[in-house]
């Protein structure tokens, strides 16, 4: 039984790091190709285009890789029984940021494809660092457990 139970958690962290790659691919490229609408006209085909890019970047990677994530994530902290780690509890709170900034871009995404601009470039370009710093206050937290 034991082994099967490793077996079990070793298939879900693997899942787990594969889709956490995934998802940090799509949060980086997000922002830059939000730079990139930003400049084209609004109403242009340029625009239109970079709006489909972001469409499809949110349907094909970004969305489907938040959900298998966070499946594959609580179950990992169900196996572990995690849920009474101080880390585990950090670690929470910066993912549900990270959701929570997952959320904001695509709805600004969403703003810039209707031709409006709710951030300039250089708030794009600061907002973009954003899953960097979570991603390795995460990291951290995951590998070495503080408390």
């Amino acid at each position: 039984m034991q082994e099967a139970l490793s077996m079990i958690y070793l298939w879900l962290k693997t899942g787990h790091i594969i889709f956490v790659v995934f998802w940090m691919a799509g949060l980086f490229m997000l922002p830059r190709q939000m730079i990139y609408m930003h400049s084209a006209a609004p109403g242009s085909d340029e625009e239109a285009l970079w709006a489909k890019r972001i469409g499809l970047l949110g349907k094909i990677i970004l969305n489907p890789s938040i959900v298998v994530v966070w499946v594959l994530g609580l179950a990992l902290a169900y196996v572990l029984g995690a849920w009474s780690e101080g880390w585990f509890h950090a670690k929470l709170l910066l993912v549900v940021l990270m959701s929570a900034y997952h959320g904001i871009m695509m709805g600004k995404a969403r703003r810039m494809a209707r031709g409006e601009r709710p951030m300039s470039e250089k708030q794009l370009r600061m907002w973009g660092e954003a899953p960097a710093v979570l991603l390795a206050l995460i990291v951290a937290l995951v590998v070495v457990k503080p408390f």
